[in-house]
C-alpha cells in the first residue's frame, strides 16, 4: 500500500532477478542524502516480476545511482503518483 497525494508520491525501479537484494540508492537532484530499497521478488496475478519500491517521497527530480559515484537515470516523482523507472541492462560510462 502506497500513501499517495499532495506533494508525496511514489517511485518504482523495475530490474531484473539478477538484482535480487541488492540495494539501490536514489536521492533529490538538490539533496546530498542518499535512501535505498532492496529488490524484491513481488509476486503477482500475471507472474513474478524484480524492483525497488520508495514510497512517501517528495515531489521532484531525483538520480537513480548504479554505483556510489555513477548515474543510472534521472526520473520525476509527482506528488499522488508512481513513477516508473526501468534499471539499465548494461552499465553507464564511468560506471566502476
Amino acid at each position: 500500500m502506497l500513501n499517495l497525494g499532495g506533494n508525496c508520491g511514489a517511485l518504482i525501479i523495475y530490474t531484473g532477478r539478477d538484482l535480487h537484494g541488492r540495494e539501490i540508492e536514489i536521492s533529490r537532484d538538490d539533496e546530498e542524502r542518499r535512501t535505498h530499497s532492496a529488490v524484491r521478488e513481488r509476486q503477482v496475478r500475471d507472474g513474478v516480476f524484480h524492483s525497488a519500491v520508495y514510497p512517501d517521497l517528495e515531489a521532484g527530480l531525483y538520480t537513480v545511482w548504479w554505483d556510489d559515484r555513477t548515474p543510472a537515470g534521472a526520473i520525476s516523482v509527482t506528488g499522488g503518483s508512481i513513477a516508473e523507472f526501468v534499471w539499465p541492462t548494461s552499465s553507464p560510462p564511468g560506471a566502476g
